[in-house]
């Protein structure tokens, strides 16, 4: 019993409070000379698929893939009711049933501007009668779907890091003096960080819900057309959180499953006013789909010019402009 006292007793003696000070730190290899912030995402880490519904897959496979040049994925929703389109990382999901339209624009980064405007070109005969239109821009490619849907194709560039094949952007049309608040509901209630930002005289706000991927959020006097349920998927890592204060304010709009829930309404978080409505998505990162890898084709390649081992790419690009480096003061 006396030794074991004499152990302790020594062993206390022995403890000390480890501080480290200026003058004792160890070096560190390098400078502080990076915005860490710059790497920051937030609670929302990908925007994974928008959804819309259209009438005719026929049609929809002449849009989207034949003359979008992109690729339906071949090992889910294989069907002829419904067509999953790769985009990169990121998807369109087409059910068949009456038309859906997103009420904005979606933006994707592909590069070949030139092989996408022929494309474009050769499937305009076969979709005569319909919304179909497309037109060359400044810094993008305009595109409208037989049914109404408008994309901006950009190629890359250093603004879209390093994405060579993706959606990274879906912009919608808001009332004037909305901004503020939507900004406030993705930060408060998803975790999301959101910043306002004017331009060309109308402010919007700019949602991260992924590595270069944003929902914007634009103030306009037009009208607005009713929401008519298309929605969009992201995944987040603190799932049950923005549950918790969804569910507090009544927004759950569906309880999809054990990874998945849906809310619709964007309110202001002070009077509760619906500030704009849109369908989302949210899955955990232990859904089952999280990171699946997404089969892309090269749609330069038939059989007419096949070269083997060039018929599939990637989202990213082969030799990205590296991340800027401050300079040393």
């Amino acid at each position: 019993m006396a030794g074991t006292m004499a152990k302790k007793a020594a062993s206390k003696k022995t403890v000390a409070k480890k501080t480290v000070s200026k003058k004792t730190a160890k070096p560190v290899r390098g400078e502080a000379i990076y915005d860490r912030s710059t790497e920051d995402l937030g609670n929302s880490i990908a925007l994974e698929h928008v959804n819309v519904c259209i009438p005719d897959q026929g049609l929809s496979t002449l849009f989207y893939i034949t003359g979008l040049g992109l690729t339906r994925d071949p090992y889910l929703v294989t069907s002829t009711n419904n067509m999953w389109v790769n985009v990169g990382k990121t998807q369109f999901h087409l059910p068949t049933s009456k038309p859906l339209v997103v009420r904005g624009t979606t933006g994707i980064v592909m590069p070949d501007r030139a092989g996408l405007l022929k494309r474009l070109e050769r499937v305009k005969p076969m979709l005569k009668g319909t919304k179909f239109s497309f037109k060359a821009e400044r810094g993008y490619v305009e595109a409208t779907c037989p049914w109404g849907n408008r994309f901006r194709i950009h190629e890359p560039a250093k603004r879209f890091g390093r994405v060579r094949l993706g959606i990274v952007y879906v912009e919608f049309p808001v009332p004037k003096g909305n901004a503020a608040g939507i900004a406030r509901f993705y930060e408060d209630i998803v975790g999301a960080p959101a910043r306002v930002r004017t331009s060309g005289g109308a402010k919007a706000a700019h949602v991260t819900v992924g590595y270069i991927q944003e929902l914007i959020f634009r103030e306009t006097d037009a009208a607005i057309p009713p929401f008519d349920g298309h929605h969009i998927q992201i995944y987040v890592a603190d799932f049950s959180g923005p549950y918790k204060k969804l569910r507090e304010r009544g927004l759950i709009s569906e309880e999809s499953n054990q990874h998945q829930y849906r809310f619709e309404d964007i309110v202001d978080l002070d009077t509760g006013e619906v500030l704009f409505t849109l369908d989302h998505e949210i899955r955990s990162v232990t859904h089952p789909l999280f990171a699946r890898p997404l089969v892309n084709r090269n749609p330069n390649r038939s059989n007419q010019m096949f070269s083997p081992g060039n018929e599939g790419v990637s989202w990213a690009l082969e030799d990205p402009e590296p991340a800027p480096v401050p300079t040393r003061r």
